[in-house]
């Protein structure tokens, strides 16, 4: 095992909540500091471990998809640029929920759970009755904090946080870190569709070994190994071809190739299975081999993501929704109005904003014209012009030319009878 990996073994074995430092590893398990650091840094991104400012690092329960979209207490104190005051031992706990305290003390126990974190303000009483109740606090206005409320906090292990912003504006952060994590959790990753624990083929393998192997499975395409689990290379039929028995797969797999990891989102693993034509990808975890993706599933993935009921918006979303869609000959029409959301800070709709609706237009060209999934090559915009709030707009997209592999498409944005912006897109077609 190398020393990186040892690291983070041990990091993955320490109690929950437990402090780390990058000296105190280094030291315990005789690494030089700057391993140390970096395997530190790899086990926040695999979500083992937080680091607050002026706290330090600390062990976290790592999150599964079903608690992504929950906030720990350390991730709460960090968004709102607060400090820990005290029950420091539980920062790494999730709130389930969390409430304001403008209502009387009396009132508030018919509302507050435990887990929950409570928003409020100078109220002694108040910050009491919910440590007692199993909730958090979060203090706001950047008050102090009674020395028994203090106390409290640390004997039952619930975070005591102080921000200096203001009760509204505190509950506005946590509530847009919320709807992130809704979204996040919402997009379709690789690990959603890869096949797990793939058969593979070693380092020192021949093409004996591959052949044996497909015979067995009846599958073609196989990566290839070395005695660490990392991916080294991929090996094909078309590789093997007449060759003998005895010769080595070393020799003949195409060497280094393109790996993902579980989290990579689908639509970016399907848009590079299409542009590379490539119908096999090695899936990795810690530079580890754990599963294929096939250019087969990912695409039926791909095809679904407009099934799946969205939890939060996405900005073409919030954009395309102002916006009904007709057919017309040899192309689509979108009809709508410049909303708020796509005014740039002079008060006209942004390039951006009319780039976002060009863009959807092809595509929805060649899916309601030609029954076509495809993605995004290349997009030329020619110009585009100022168009002012609450103003309806046309917007005409037809192919003008098609394909067996790819297509394009003119779009054309109308206001008042006048083009205020003009594109031509080329799409690659995605295979059924």
């Amino acid at each position: 095992m190398t020393k990186h990996a040892r690291i983070i073994e041990y990091i993955k074995n320490l109690k929950v909540g437990t402090k780390i430092s990058v000296r105190q590893l280094a030291s315990h398990l005789d690494v030089s500091e700057g391993t140390a650091y970096r395997a530190i840094k790899d086990a926040q991104l695999a979500g083992y471990v937080c680091t607050m400012p002026r706290q330090g690092t600390i062990r976290i329960e790592k999150k599964t998809d079903e608690a992504i979209i929950h906030l720990s207490f350390a991730e709460v104190a960090n968004i709102v640029e607060g400090s820990v005051l005290g029950g420091k031992t539980g920062l790494h706990k999730t709130l389930s929920k969390f409430l304001i305290g403008a209502m009387e003390v009396k009132e508030m126990d018919k509302f507050i759970e435990p887990e929950s974190l409570l928003i409020v303000g100078n109220r002694k009483d108040a910050q009491m009755l919910a440590l007692k109740l199993g909730a958090a606090v979060l203090v706001t206005g950047g008050f102090g904090v009674d020395d028994e409320v203090i106390k409290l906090a640390d004997k039952t292990g619930l975070p005591l946080l102080s921000s200096s912003y203001d009760t509204f504006t505190v509950a506005t952060i946590i509530n847009r870190a919320l709807y992130k994590r809704l979204v996040r959790k919402d997009v379709v990753r690789v690990k959603d569709a890869m096949v797990p624990d793939p058969d593979y083929l070693t380092i020192d393998a021949t093409v004996g070994d591959w052949r044996k192997l497909y015979k067995a499975t009846r599958h073609s395409k196989f990566p290839v190994v070395n005695k660490d689990m990392r991916v080294c290379g991929i090996v094909t039929n078309n590789d093997i071809s007449s060759l003998d028995d005895n010769v080595l797969i070393k020799d003949i797999m195409s060497k280094d190739p393109i790996v993902l990891t579980k989290d990579t989102p689908i639509a970016h693993a399907t848009r590079l299975m299409v542009w590379e034509d490539i119908k096999l990808i090695p899936v990795v975890e810690n530079k580890k081999l754990v599963g294929i993706l096939t250019k087969k599933d990912a695409i039926k993935a791909f095809q679904q993501l407009s099934f799946q009921p969205q939890i939060g918006e996405t900005v073409d979303g919030i954009v395309m929704n102002r916006f009904s869609l007709t057919k017309i000959e040899n192309g689509v029409r979108l009809r709508g109005k410049t909303d708020p959301v796509m005014l740039n800070p002079q008060g006209v709709a942004s390039s951006g904003a009319l780039m976002t609706i060009m863009a959807n237009a092809g595509s929805e060209v060649f899916r309601v014209q030609k029954r076509l999934d495809t993605v995004l090559d290349s997009c030329t915009v020619y110009f585009t012009k100022p168009v002012q709030l609450e103003q309806d707009i046309e917007v005409e997209a037809k192919i003008i030319d098609m394909g067996r592999k790819s297509g394009k498409a003119e779009i054309n944005v109308i206001y008042e009878g006048n083009l205020v912006a003009k594109s031509i897109i080329s799409v690659r077609v995605i295979d059924r």
